[in-house]
């Protein structure tokens, strides 16, 4: 059976919009901190801890999505994921204190793991090894999109209404997505691969061996560390050190991430897709240049201000966001079938653990001591250390073989 029997731009289109939700319900925080921070006399490091607790939940449920993933169904453990962090995301109805907040967001991430893990491994079997970039770039545009309209959505609602609001647009939709996802058939593991399997890329003691894997999930982890600090802190920087207010420093820095998102993730997906042919390692080479620029541009814009600070952080947010699809299918492609959710489960774990479990409680102690400008910078550090990774990785992509079922194709 080919693979367009299961749907694949049905499948892709609801994973999608649940993604998008998933990244949506995460960036409300960042949009509704200052009134949190006000209302619950938080520190700068206490609502960074926030989040890190998030991410350190979503980590350590990492590891246990791949083994599941072997044994039951994996579109049944994507739907039990996201009914579990939509429910856990309308739990905000009850949130007045502190303590509190931070189950809420914690739990959210044992959720937001299984759907994080397996539902790329999904879009994989849907379609082909040749064209994963344009299709992950169609996916993982939930990520700048998700994040901007929570931002977009969280600065004017929770102004309006108060910051609760916004988390129960993000969470109720989640549940209907669920259900029809429900009721989607799930595709074969390898139904769309043809890179043939040598030891590193089909078991778990060779992703040991997988310097295509590892250089790659490094080079993920260092950007992580940036994307998660910028993304959560921006918003507060613009308000307290260049003095917007919080609708409007949602609207255009949600804005911006819309644009960027959109753009570059459509841009890098297909210009991957478009040099594989002619080159093995072009997912790991648009990754690295990407990063690589946007280090000095971040710099930029943490030091300008008025329209050259927008203008550097909407550059900034391009080249950041540029790699996201190439590099995603960097690290699916460079394992096998067999182990792919188990790969991307230690995937999960490492770029978090190195990236954003750490990074929003660091810059924010940071901040503490001296300034969000001088805590943000520390992003143009990660960034050069990723594109150092992703430059080496190149010459370990695998070669691409002849796709065997091309029925999935979308031009």
């Amino acid at each position: 059976m080919s693979a367009k029997s299961y749907f694949p731009r049905t499948a892709l289109f609801l994973l999608t919009a649940l993604n998008l939700l998933n990244y949506m319900d995460r960036s409300v925080l960042s949009a509704v901190q200052t009134q949190i921070q006000d209302e619950f006399h938080s520190s700068h490091a206490e609502i960074g801890l926030v989040t890190t607790a998030f991410f350190w939940v979503y980590m350590l449920a990492a590891p246990v999505m791949g083994p599941l993933a072997d044994r039951f169904s994996r579109k049944w453990i994507v739907v039990s994921g996201a009914v579990l962090w939509s429910l856990a995301t309308l739990l905000t109805a009850v949130t007045h204190d502190y303590g509190t907040l931070l189950f809420r967001h914690a739990i959210v991430g044992i959720g937001e793991a299984s759907f994080g893990i397996l539902a790329p491994t999904l879009v994989a079997d849907l379609f082909p090894e040749n064209q994963r970039g344009r299709i992950l770039g169609i996916f993982y545009l939930a990520i700048p999109v998700g994040t901007a309209l929570g931002l977009l959505a969280g600065g004017p609602l929770g102004q309006a209404y108060g910051w609760r609001v916004p988390f129960y647009v993000a969470g109720a939709p989640g549940l209907l997505l669920a259900l029809a996802i429900a009721f989607l058939p799930e595709p074969p593991r390898g139904i769309q691969d043809s890179i043939p399997e040598t030891p590193e890329r089909r078991s778990v003691m060779g992703l040991l061996r997988n310097p295509a894997f590892w250089t790659a999930t490094l080079g993920m982890a260092f950007m992580t560390y940036a994307i998660g600090g910028v993304a959560l802190w921006m918003p507060t920087f613009l308000q307290r050190e260049r003095g917007y207010s919080e609708s409007y420093a949602g609207l255009v820095f949600g804005a911006i991430l819309v644009f960027d998102g959109i753009v570059a993730s459509l841009f890098g997906g297909w210009l991957g897709d478009k040099l594989l042919p002619r080159f093995k390692g072009a997912y790991y080479l648009i990754s690295a240049f990407s990063v690589a620029i946007g280090a000095p541009t971040m710099l930029i814009a943490l030091h300008a201000k008025g329209r050259p600070m927008w203008g550097a952080i909407l550059v900034a947010g391009f080249l950041l966001l540029l790699n996201t699809s190439p590099l995603n299918a960097a690290i699916i492609n460079s394992v096998g079938p067999h182990i792919r959710a188990f790969a991307l489960a230690v995937n999960i774990f490492v770029i978090h653990l190195l990236g954003d479990a750490f990074s929003p409680v660091i810059i924010g102690r940071i901040a503490d001591h001296s300034s969000l400008q001088v805590g943000l910078s520390s992003t143009a550090v990660a960034l050069v250390l990723s594109a150092i990774a992703l430059f080496y990785g190149m010459q370990f992509a695998p070669r691409m073989g002849a796709n065997r079922d091309t029925a999935a194709v979308v031009t």
